[in-house]
């Protein structure tokens, strides 16, 4: 598949990221792109299919709100969930480029759950589970509930909506990391009475450029107290 070789960006990862992915990651990166091609035949997986697009959108966006937290952590093997994983991002990537995570996938759809259960071993990941499920219905299961150090959200939806998916599901002092478009101070502060009343604060919200189309995207960080 000569035509879908992704970019190669190791100055764009470390100028931005101050990380680079490894030999190995990278070639995990590619094939992941070329299997999604692939299911985008049979699913609606993704609009979003050009080298570079993925590059940007896929892999790029899906790391940039991890790669800071996961790099300076002293302990290493996380817990991770991606609530509403779709077609397994920012999930796979992070597991992909921190092969020390636990990442579990969790989405309500199954179809889009079973191409995920058979494309992970094809990618040879060893630290993904994958889940069929709404995060507020297994927030009330007791191998889930408090369980995870980090909660992924780059679904759309009310970023309230997001924080009572993510919080119950996190451990105390657990970070809750939602992916945004445009953020305003308008829905900041209609989110702070929504936290203090699931116990969570806003530890810091960050503004970024996309490297490639300079789109502005919004990282909120969530620890629950």
């Amino acid at each position: 598949m000569t035509n879908n070789k992704l970019p190669e960006m190791d100055t764009v990862w470390q100028q931005t990221l101050n990380w680079l992915p490894d030999e190995p990651c990278k070639a995990q990166f590619q094939q992941l792109y070329e299997e999604i091609l692939e299911g985008n035949r049979q699913l609606n997986l993704t609009r979003i299919t050009t080298p570079e697009e993925f590059w940007e959108k896929h892999l790029w966006d899906s790391l940039r709100g991890v790669v800071p937290r996961l790099t300076s952590l002293t302990t290493p093997s996380q817990q991770v969930i991606d609530i509403g994983t779709g077609a397994g991002f920012p999930g796979l990537p992070v597991a992909i480029a921190f092969p020390h995570t636990q990442v579990t996938l969790l989405d309500s759809t199954r179809k889009k759950i079973n191409f995920l259960s058979d494309l992970i071993p094809r990618l040879g990941i060893k630290n993904v589970t994958t889940v069929v499920g709404r995060a507020e219905a297994i927030a009330q299961q007791q191998q889930h509930r408090q369980q995870y150090d980090i909660a992924l959200v780059r679904a759309v939806g009310k970023t309230s909506v997001c924080a009572e998916y993510a919080l119950p599901l996190l451990k105390t002092g657990g970070l809750a990391i939602l992916y945004r478009g445009h953020w305003t101070d308008e829905e900041t502060n209609a989110l702070l009475p929504v936290l203090k009343q699931i116990g969570g604060v806003i530890e810091s919200i960050e503004q970024f450029t996309t490297p490639l189309s300079n789109s502005i995207r919004h990282c909120l960080y969530l620890r629950v107290k």
